[in-house]
């Protein structure tokens, strides 16, 4: 299949792009490279020795994401583009709600208009709210803590109401845990611009000696050591949920966690990472960030009954594979400034 993916320069989306291709398909990027580079698309044609069309646009421009249907016969598409961090979202609200949906809006729409039959929305975890873990996909939704999660929740909503209307559209949502790791090349992994939001490549950093130690946000959840538990998951594991989720995608709206239903906390996760890599991480406790919750991790029967999936990679997998894309980075970044 022909496969338009927005978003594909970014985390998620570049590793789906590798996966994607390694199983067949042709992709079509479009990105803007707000948190991302340009280099990662020559990363994923490195990686799979195979031609990525890439177009640098914001999936918002409507005139434009109707260009790159005009001129590609697409099969589907994988929406990942939009704004992700959760703190950043409670200080930007209006940022995040206008990006988001309407990024959405316009890629729904182009699909209805050039007959695009087959949809898989990249969601969150975030949007089962307060629920209590683990969250399985029948629950009801609970509002979100935190902008980034409306978000997610929204546009949910709004693809099951397009989808419902009898346009030929067909959904699948993929709700996130906390997807963590690289390409097991060291080619391609998570390298956002400026100070990390997320909990690993601020350890990256920290490991690499970028930042003097790791702010670790609450040490008194009602959880095992008193930081707060996540799923995290292989970033390839999600990658290869996306490539199932599309092969049985059915008519209609579904829902899958892509997850290992499995909860680690903050200080379990850095642990291991010192274990596995070897280097000590400094930390200090700080005051709870806003927007986070105590425990998340996903029930992941459904994806495994109707997709076949099972995540496979363990969490030291994961604590080796990042900390091997970071000295590929650190040594890419010292080659270009000899």
């Amino acid at each position: 299949m022909n496969i338009l993916v927005t978003g594909g320069a970014g985390y998620i989306g570049s590793h789906t792009c590798v996966a994607l291709l390694d199983a067949g398909h042709k992709i079509v990027v479009a990105d803007n490279l707000y948190n991302s580079s340009v280099d990662t698309i020559y990363n994923i044609e490195k990686i799979s020795n195979k031609k990525v069309i890439f177009y640098q646009t914001d999936v918002t421009d409507e005139e434009k994401v109707d260009a790159i249907f005009k001129n590609h016969r697409l099969n589907g598409v994988i929406h990942f583009a939009g704004y992700k961090a959760v703190g950043e979202s409670v200080s930007k609200p209006h940022e995040y709600y206008y990006n988001n949906l309407i990024a959405t809006l316009v890629i729904s729409r182009a699909c209805i208009k050039h007959g695009v039959k087959k949809l898989l929305f990249s969601s969150s975890a975030t949007v089962y709210g307060d629920n209590k873990a683990p969250f399985v996909e029948t629950m009801e939704l609970k509002p979100s803590i935190n902008p980034y999660g409306e978000t997610k929740s929204m546009c949910e909503r709004i693809l099951t109401d397009i989808s419902r209307a009898g346009l030929g559209l067909s959904v699948s949502f993929l709700r996130y845990f906390n997807p963590i790791g690289a390409h097991e090349s060291g080619i391609i992994g998570e390298a956002p611009n400026g100070i990390p939001n997320n909990l690993l490549p601020y350890i990256l950093q920290v490991a690499s000696g970028k930042q003097k130690y790791l702010s670790i946000f609450g040490n008194d959840y009602p959880t095992v050591d008193g930081t707060g538990i996540r799923d995290y998951v292989h970033v390839m594991d999600v990658a290869e949920g996306h490539i199932a989720a599309l092969k049985h995608l059915s008519r209609g709206v579904n829902i899958y966690n892509l997850g290992t239903g499995k909860g680690v906390s903050v200080l379990q996760l850095v642990k291991t990472f010192e274990e596995v890599n070897n280097i000590k991480i400094p930390y200090k406790i700080m005051a709870r960030r806003p927007g986070d919750v105590a425990e998340s991790y996903a029930g992941v029967a459904k994806a495994k009954d109707e997709l076949g999936f099972s995540a496979k990679r363990d969490i030291k997998q994961m604590c080796r594979d990042a900390w091997r894309f970071e000295l590929y980075r650190c040594s890419a970044a010292d080659a270009k400034s000899i």
